[in-house]
Parts: C-alpha cells; sequence; structure tokens
C-alpha cells in the first residue's frame, strides 16, 4: 500500500513540477529577448546604456574568472573597461543550449531563470575574429512592477579553446 500512494505521489508530483517552457512561449520570447539586449547590444557593442535600463538595482554577479560584480555601478563599469582592450569581444550564445524556467509563488509569475552556454570571441583589426573561450551562465530574471530585470548572474565554466601543439 506504502508504494502504491508514493508512486501515485510521484506520478501527480511530477504534473506540479515546473519544466522549462517552450521556445513558442511569451515568457521564452520574453526572456531571449532581453539576452539579446543585454548582450548585442550592449555586451557587443560595450555600451552602457541598455544595462540601465535592463539590470535591477539590485544586480549581483559571480563570476569564475573575474570574481564578484556586486553592484550594476560596478557591473557598468566593467562593460565600459571592455573598451581598452587591443581587441573587441564579441558574445554568441548557443541558441541550442538556452531554456527558460518560470519562477511562480502560488500560481503567480514573478521571475524567470535563463540557463545556457556561449562562446566569446576577439575581434582584432586586419585578423579574423577567433575563439577565446566558452562558458555556462545562470541568470535569474525578476518582474519589478511589469518590467524583466536582470538580477542575477551565474558566469561559470569558462574555457581556453584547445590549441593542438605544432
Amino acid at each position: 500500500m506504502k508504494i502504491v500512494v508514493l508512486f501515485s505521489f510521484l506520478i501527480l508530483g511530477s504534473d506540479m513540477s515546473f519544466a522549462q517552457v517552450d521556445a513558442s512561449s511569451e515568457l521564452y520570447k520574453i526572456i531571449r529577448s532581453n539576452d539579446s539586449i543585454l548582450f548585442n547590444e550592449g555586451f557587443n557593442k560595450r555600451d552602457v546604456a541598455p544595462f540601465e535600463e535592463i539590470l535591477s538595482d539590485n544586480f549581483e554577479m559571480y563570476h569564475d574568472e573575474a570574481g564578484l560584480i556586486g553592484s550594476k555601478a560596478e557591473f557598468m563599469k566593467s562593460i565600459e573597461n571592455l573598451r581598452s582592450l587591443n581587441y573587441k569581444p564579441i558574445r554568441k550564445l548557443n541558441e541550442k543550449s538556452l531554456r527558460v524556467y518560470p519562477l511562480e509563488k502560488n500560481g503567480v509569475l514573478y521571475g524567470a531563470i535563463e540557463t545556457g552556454t556561449h562562446r566569446f570571441f576577439a575581434l582584432e583589426k586586419n585578423k579574423p575574429k577567433y575563439l577565446t573561450s566558452t562558458a555556462t551562465f545562470t541568470h535569474v530574471w525578476m518582474l519589478e512592477g511589469d518590467k524583466w530585470k536582470l538580477r542575477r548572474v551565474l558566469s561559470y565554466d569558462h574555457q581556453k579553446p584547445f590549441v593542438p601543439n605544432r
């Protein structure tokens, strides 16, 4: 009898768990669009203006190589500092890796978790673009009023490209 009850609970409980949303869902499209603003408009162009609107005032980033970036202002400064590099960094999302999971409380959507992998490239004058690293990311997006804001970033598992001995 205990096994039947446990089995029933597991089957019923699985219907109540939250899975990633489909790529055609409104939530996925919103988070994917915000990811594009964050990286294509902000990071890749080294422009802090998009970050002003899209980052939460309570923003924090945890990076396995750069350490803790504890505020929105500190993050925006780090983007401005990219201008001093001798190359232009470019981020490309691995589209097939992108997953979005809703965060709800009592059936009310209050946030989302975005996970995936991305590649970083360098573009130097008179050179072809080349891969500098790959990484995994987890973003926590929160609904603040009626706006989606990026509150937490985990950026980890940075891997340098394999270069065989010549």
